[in-house]
Parts: C-alpha cells; structure tokens; sequence
C-alpha cells in the first residue's frame, strides 16, 4: 500500500484547524499506523493527521527514536490538548511540512499533556524540553499553525520567497520535462 504524502508549505489544508475525533475506530487506528510509519520514514519526530491531509486531532511522536536502528518508543496522542504549561525556552524547529527551513521559536519549556490513547484511555503526559516542544509543534498542526507562523515577519518573509522560488523552479523544471504540447 501507498503511504500519503507530506503535505508541504503552501498547501492550504495544513491552515485548516482539525475536528475533534469521535470515536476511536479502526480507520484511525490504521491511519495513526500510517503516519507512523511516515514520520519513520521521513525521517522525523512528530507527525499530525493535518500534514497528511487529515483535519483531524491526532498525533504521532517519538522523541526517543534518532535515526535507523534505534529503539522505537512512539506515543499516538488522540484529541492531546495542553492543561498546563510553564517557563519559557527557544528551540530550533524544523518541520517535515517546511521543506529546507529551521529557525528559533519560543516555546513553554515544560508542559502537561491530555489525551487519549488508541484505547480510548485518557493518558496524562509530563514533558519538557524537546518533547515538550515536540508536543506544543505537533499540537499548533491541529490548530492549522505552522512553526514558521511564530517567527519574525521578515524570517517569515524570506522563506516564503525561497520556496516560492523553488516551486516554480521545479514547476518548470517538470513542464520541461514533459515534451512539447500540441
């Protein structure tokens, strides 16, 4: 079977805000399998449902796992939502759906984490640092926030441009490549 694709910055649905899920059924459940095995694959830490054209409130994390080999510890977050947070740290966010761009974003250096699992048991999740920061990227996904819309305006700028140039350059790059219309 076809994994889905990631989708990536300009595309529209990854500005939607995501629907609750209702009901924990077998299509989420193979969907959550799904985009773990994308965020394996890409490779990556986190993945929410938005970035696999989705506009539901699921997530998929493994702050543990670092690259080919390493041991897997990946936690599936159904309908997660921040109950409490505190302090204040700057990480530097890549993002699997903002190709070739990082930059510093402040974050909430610890946090409280409330969701459910593929169970449908509310789990509680005490995190900081990297995994805290992991869970608050993740979780803007599903509120149809990207990372690159908490940096400055001009940093904003700049990448925007950037990839605008790029797709172009590869829109042209594929009409060249595809012969003569007639």
């Amino acid at each position: 079977m076809a994994l889905r694709e990631v989708l990536q910055f300009p595309d529209p649905r990854l500005k939607r805000v995501s629907e609750p899920v209702a009901e924990i059924t077998d299509e989420v459940r193979q969907l959550a399998a799904d985009m773990l095995e994308i965020m394996y694959d890409e490779p990556g830490i986190g993945l929410a449902a938005p970035q696999v054209g989705e506009a539901i409130r699921l997530v998929v994390v493994d702050t543990d796992w670092t690259d080919e080999g390493a041991e897997r510890n990946p936690l599936v977050l159904v309908n997660p939502e921040i109950i409490e947070s505190d302090g204040k740290i700057l990480w530097n966010e890549g993002c699997l759906s903002v190709p070739d761009f990082q930059a510093e974003v402040e974050r909430a250096e610890r946090i409280r984490l409330k969701a459910l699992d593929l169970d449908g048991r509310e789990q509680i999740y005490d995190a900081e640092e990297l995994r805290a920061v992991c869970f608050q990227h993740e979780i803007d996904h599903l509120e149809g926030i990207l990372f690159i819309d908490r940096i400055s305006r001009l940093k904003r700028s700049l990448y925007v441009q950037k990839r605008k140039k790029a797709l172009r350059r590869e829109q042209e790059e594929s009409s060249s490549a595809s012969g003569a219309n007639f």
